[in-house]
């Protein structure tokens, strides 16, 4: 099991970052993509993420070799407000 990263102090607000596990989207090539079990630095304070040069090739590679564990049907909404 790896060791958490220490990410430091926020560099927007200053507030404290810890490492979680979360789920990010990306999108790539017009498609949109949900990465489950990334270890990201998130600050405690206003939320901003931060991810590791490691973490950010493992989900470049994965998306870029199909590394696809299942596929999900969402919603696509529109609020149809006139300009």
């Amino acid at each position: 099991m790896r060791e958490p990263h220490d990410y430091g102090d926020c560099y927007f607000c200053g507030g404290e970052v810890k490492e979680k596990v979360i789920e990010v989207e990306f999108r790539w090539k017009g498609k949109l993509y949900l990465v489950e079990g990334v270890p990201t630095g998130v600050c405690q304070q206003c939320g901003e993420k931060y991810f590791t040069a490691e973490v950010s090739g493992a989900i470049d590679r994965s998306i870029k070799e199909g590394n696809v564990k299942r596929t999900v049907e969402i919603p696509v909404l529109e609020i149809g407000l006139s300009a």
